[in-house]
């Protein structure tokens, strides 16, 4: 399929110069992705995999559409321009105009193009305005991805989109760029590329300091610079006598950058996705196990009060039985009830819901976007779940749309029900020493319960230290302070030394995403709670 078929094969949205033709790639959805694909696929031809990110409004679209003509050979001459992603012209500009993570296929164009075809990986907008559980669900729906059987098996290029002018990375682009670079293993670093929009065609001195101010993982070219390329995006402005030269000018810059990038995608040695994967599942579960930690910690305290509470009835009761009064109290008592989780909105995407264990009452995996069933969730290992009390086998586990909620009520303590505790105790000889013997046991029995799940945790970070290029990122950064409370409350030293150390090492683009993220999930948390 050459050019000039592929204009036969689209609607003229635009008769001026250049003239601008809107494709019909055939899209298919298979799960949480969107293929848009057009020509024929080639097994005699090689392939080359680029992932798109970046914040909105940095010029994705506008990169993928340049990327496509380039493939497809047009050149400034020709006074043309394809269009494969849709304008949206009503669309709020605040917020992506991706909603699933999009894979462009492009086949059959290497008459006068590289040779090679190129599919193209367009992630979401990170941090628009549907929030920090869209945000969460993106590094899911990658992981979908590289792990479906008709999925990336490997990426020549990571391409970090930012705006030339760039001069500052804000908080929401640190945590934009770093969620992404959390996601790969360490032998990604030499294919993370900058891929600089908007370009005058000099050198952004600036975006390359606020880059390595950053201390992004990327290649380096040999001036030690981290690998980039230039990109215009006015290919498809009117000309006219008035703007051609400095048009033709941009057009020449965007064209300089694309021979560059696509020669760097035809030498660069691609990396396979099973570490990528790896380091997906490890995130997703440290995440899940940590959520469900502060759970069952919050029900341990309010179980605490509970006792603490029944042991200063018990003494009082007893009292006051002694001097044949009668007894009337109160106490807190806590319970568990499934909330109904809103699937109105913004941000709440097919398959979006919550593993929860029905056996231990426990919520496992939430927000849980890839799987189908709890059976499939990356919390599930050997069949048996590895957050939940009794790592329960799966089929102990639903997906669906509630998740369990502790809450508490008032109820009354009664010279009946007081008897009643007494009465389990009467072979004692002293049965209020008796009772609040076994109410202490409860209490170390519940503190006790956290122990295990703590050095879960624990493991997870550890794990990741091994395996992943940033493990100081921010999705790890944020748990630190909550795993080195607890692992001083009980005495572990050792450990809370090696994650001070972990802690420390965090660079301040980190902290500076880390306090975005804390930031966007304080507000997702009161929303979703109401």
């Amino acid at each position: 399929m050459d050019r000039f078929f592929c204009r036969a094969l689209s609607i003229l949205i635009s008769g001026g110069c250049p003239k601008i033709y809107q494709l019909t790639p055939r899209k298919e959805e298979s799960g949480t992705v969107t293929r848009m694909t057009v020509g024929e696929k080639n097994l005699n031809i090689p392939n080359k995999t680029v992932l798109l990110v970046g914040e909105i409004r940095t010029g994705k679209s506008s990169l993928v559409k340049s990327l496509f003509n380039h493939m497809m050979g047009v050149t400034w001459e020709e006074e043309v321009w394809f269009q494969l992603v849709e304008e949206e012209e009503n669309s709020d500009q605040s917020e992506s105009q991706t909603s699933d993570v999009m894979v462009y296929q492009i086949f059959g164009y290497q008459g006068n193009a590289p040779p090679y075809s190129l599919t193209i990986i367009d992630t979401p907008g990170f941090g628009d305005i549907r929030g920090i559980k869209h945000d969460a669900m993106i590094s899911e729906r990658l992981l979908d991805l590289f792990r479906a059987d008709d999925g990336v098996r490997s990426v020549h290029a990571v391409g970090l989109v930012v705006k030339s002018s760039e001069n500052r990375l804000s908080d929401r682009l640190s945590y934009a760029f770093n969620s992404v670079m959390s996601l790969f293993g360490k032998d990604m670093e030499r294919n993370i590329v900058a891929l600089m929009t908007h370009s005058d065609g000099l050198t952004p001195q600036n975006a390359l300091k606020a880059l390595n101010k950053a201390k992004i993982k990327f290649g380096r070219n040999k001036k030690n610079q981290p690998t980039h390329f230039l990109f215009n995006n006015l290919q498809k402005k009117e000309r006219t006598d008035e703007d051609e030269c400095s048009l033709k000018y941009a057009w020449e810059t965007s064209e300089i950058g694309m021979n560059q990038f696509t020669a760097f995608l035809d030498e660069v040695t691609p990396q396979v996705m099973n570490e990528t994967v790896e380091v997906l599942n490890e995130r997703v579960r440290l995440a899940a196990c940590i959520q469900n930690l502060r759970e069952r910690i919050d029900l341990i305290e309010k179980k605490r009060r509970e006792i603490q509470q029944k042991e200063e009835a018990v003494r009082e009761c007893n009292e006051m039985m002694r001097e044949n009064k009668k007894y009337s109290g109160h106490g807190e008592v806590s319970y568990k009830k499934r909330k109904e989780l809103s699937t109105g909105g913004v941000g709440f995407f097919k398959y979006s819901g919550a593993v929860c264990c029905t056996s231990c009452e426990e919520n496992c995996h939430y927000p849980c976007s890839v799987s189908w069933t709890a059976g499939w969730c990356e919390v599930m290992r050997g069949g048996r779940c590895t957050v939940c009390s009794g790592k329960c086998p799966a089929s102990s586990h639903v997906k669906d749309k509630w998740i369990y909620v502790t809450e508490s009520k008032i109820v009354p303590y009664t010279n009946t029900e007081m008897k009643e505790e007494y009465e389990r105790y009467k072979l004692a000889g002293d049965q209020e020493e008796a009772l609040l013997e076994n109410l202490k046991d409860q209490e170390k029995e519940m503190m006790e319960e956290e122990r295990p799940l703590l050095d879960e945790a624990y493991q997870h970070v550890i794990s990741l230290e091994s395996i992943a290029l940033n493990v100081d990122s921010v999705s790890t950064y944020v748990h630190y302070d909550f795993l080195i409370k607890k692992m001083s409350e009980r005495g572990d030293q050792e450990k809370v030394e090696k994650l001070n150390e972990m802690k420390y090492k965090a660079d301040e683009q980190t902290k500076s995403g880390a306090s975005y993220l804390y930031n966007k999930m304080q507000e997702w948390k009161d929303r979703v709670m109401k």
